[in-house]
């Protein structure tokens, strides 16, 4: 039965995928001081319980020509529940929606969106996104650097 805590066994566990998931059984085992076959039931347990929900490569968006990274923030003429499924559903149908977030404050939704170049982006906005109904304001940011961009959770 998968445990709803993980110990501290799994907290190096998931630490040590978080930095590098492409660790063969045996060397995570080594890293967290266990042997091979409890290292994997452990692993195999956190990935039931949900802990760890898949396994990613980490792609360079500038190497793949998405170098612009941008913030939008979108507001809804109205704010009930079938108008943000709708948004929503809408959204996970973008693949340069990189990620989308329910707010509070001024804006219904932030997004953080990437494209090859401002002409992608104009195209989203105005192609895309102010097509979609319900929609009563869209602002947008771009970011001038990344300062700092993690994937590992402060475990």
């Amino acid at each position: 039965m998968p445990k709803p805590t993980p110990d501290s066994i799994d907290l190096k566990i998931l630490r040590a995928l978080q930095d590098d998931a492409k660790l063969t059984n045996v060397e995570l085992a080594t890293r967290v001081h266990l042997s091979p076959s409890p290292c994997l039931t452990r692993v195999r347990a956190l990935e039931a319980s949900g802990h760890i929900r898949r396994y990613v490569a980490l792609v360079d968006p500038r190497r793949v020509g998405l170098g612009v990274s941008v913030f939008i923030q979108v507001r809804l003429e109205k704010q009930v529940e079938t108008s943000l499924q709708r948004f929503e559903a809408a959204m996970n149908a973008y693949p340069e929606v990189m990620e989308c977030y329910l707010m509070t404050g001024a804006s219904d939704y932030l997004l953080r969106v990437v494209v090859e170049d401002v002409d992608a982006l104009e195209r989203f906005i105005v192609d895309e996104l102010s097509q979609l109904a319900g929609i009563a304001n869209i602002q947008s940011s771009f970011a001038l650097k990344q300062v700092k961009y993690k994937t590992a959770l402060p475990l």
